[in-house]
């Protein structure tokens, strides 16, 4: 008798037990389905990554909803954001074919813009978490858009850019009148291969990507506050020399070890009269933080974009430029020179941005003529 009433206990413990999982296993469908994913997408989620990924969409709601409140006087508000709708005060005027016209040329315009930029869209909370990323990151990372978004920013970048992240999250009195401007360059875990294929994560390697953006402050709510950045993997692929480019190399210090012959019409210099001399001499003396940035981005992550700064023209003047930057071998692996003992140098390919400005004005010994006569 004892033994049958244990049975029957059991029984309906397994049957309760099989209920909660039916019922449990339906919410989380019902959950899943109310994600703005395509169903090829949704059909693989698991139920921790469906939790991870709804939290992510209801703050990324949240952020949309606090920004469209600032938009006084709008009576209707749809913001599309590449794989992401949210619609506040439709008040029934368009009917659902011009609605969904509306949609489709937002999410053409955003995806001209991300072709453009060659790059992708991250949105991070102040903790780093990752709110939002554009679905092409898996062009670059080979991660894709629902295995990033509700991750920590710091699971995947290298250690040793951690505190330069924390730094760039870090919300100040002037983000709140004035958002200051972020960029910087951290490394990021790809799983694509050198071939363009996609490993497993634990074989993924360090990709530089180049960052920039603004904080977006939310006075009302400190969780609704966030930082939306343009993410660039470098070197940029769009790198292409021109009229208004040259290309030099340069030692560990920054000093010239060549330089082609389009530096002449541009700044001035000849060729042969650069090497040997630092790239710092060249720079106006008001950015070389720029200048020292780059150079430390370069020494710790082997690639880097200094940013505009000023280089100083021969005879009198400046034009604003940009330099890419990578720091390769500086001679092919032979069997006397071991591929771990090779000498480095950094590649440098300058962009410049402007035309002369000030000519008249000769800041540096370096600019003058008679400096350069022999």
């Amino acid at each position: 008798m004892m033994t049958a009433d244990k049975e029957k206990k059991r029984a309906i413990s397994r049957e309760a037990a099989r209920k909660r999982r039916r019922v449990e296993t339906d919410v989380f469908e019902d959950l899943s389905r109310l994600l703005p994913l395509q169903p090829s997408v949704r059909s693989h989620l698991d139920k921790p990554s469906i939790i991870r990924l709804t939290l992510s969409y209801i703050r990324m709601h949240t952020l949309l909803k606090e920004n469209m409140k600032t938009d006084a006087g709008a009576g209707d508000a749809t913001w599309v954001q590449h794989g992401l709708e949210v619609e506040e005060g439709f008040n029934g005027g368009q009917n659902v074919e011009q609605k969904e016209c509306w949609a489709f040329m937002q999410s053409e315009e955003v995806n001209m813009y991300l072709r453009v930029m060659e790059g992708f869209v991250m949105v991070l909370s102040t903790e780093g978490d990752m709110i939002f990323l554009s679905d092409n990151v898996s062009k670059y990372m080979g991660l894709t858009q629902t295995e990033l978004m509700g991750h920590n920013i710091f699971e995947y970048t290298h250690p040793c850019d951690h505190e330069e992240i924390r730094h760039n999250l870090r919300l100040t009195a002037e983000d709140v009148w004035c958002s200051q401007k972020r960029d910087f360059v951290m490394r990021i875990k790809s799983t694509l291969t050198h071939r363009g294929r996609s490993a497993n994560l634990k074989s993924a390697t360090w990709k530089v990507l180049h960052c920039q953006g603004r904080a977006k402050v939310c006075m009302a709510s400190s969780a609704a506050s966030c930082f939306l950045l343009t993410c660039r993997p470098l070197p940029l692929s769009h790198t292409l020399l021109s009229t208004h480019t040259f290309t030099s190399q340069h030692s560990m210090d920054m000093r010239f070890t060549y330089c082609d012959q389009r530096v002449a019409s541009l700044l001035g210099y000849r060729p042969n009269e650069l090497l040997g001399r630092s790239i710092y001499d060249l720079c106006h003396t008001l950015d070389t933080n720029c200048l020292n940035k780059n150079h430390l981005n370069l020494c710790l992550k082997s690639q880097s974009v200094s940013g505009q700064y000023r280089m100083m023209v021969k005879g009198g003047g400046y034009v604003w430029v940009e330099s890419h930057s990578a720091v390769i071998p500086s001679s092919r692996p032979s069997r006397s020179r071991p591929v771990t003992h090779q000498p480095l140098c950094i590649l440098t390919v300058t962009y410049v941005l402007s035309g002369v400005e000030e000519p008249s004005l000769q800041l540096s010994l370096d600019q003058t003529t008679d400096k350069y006569l022999s």
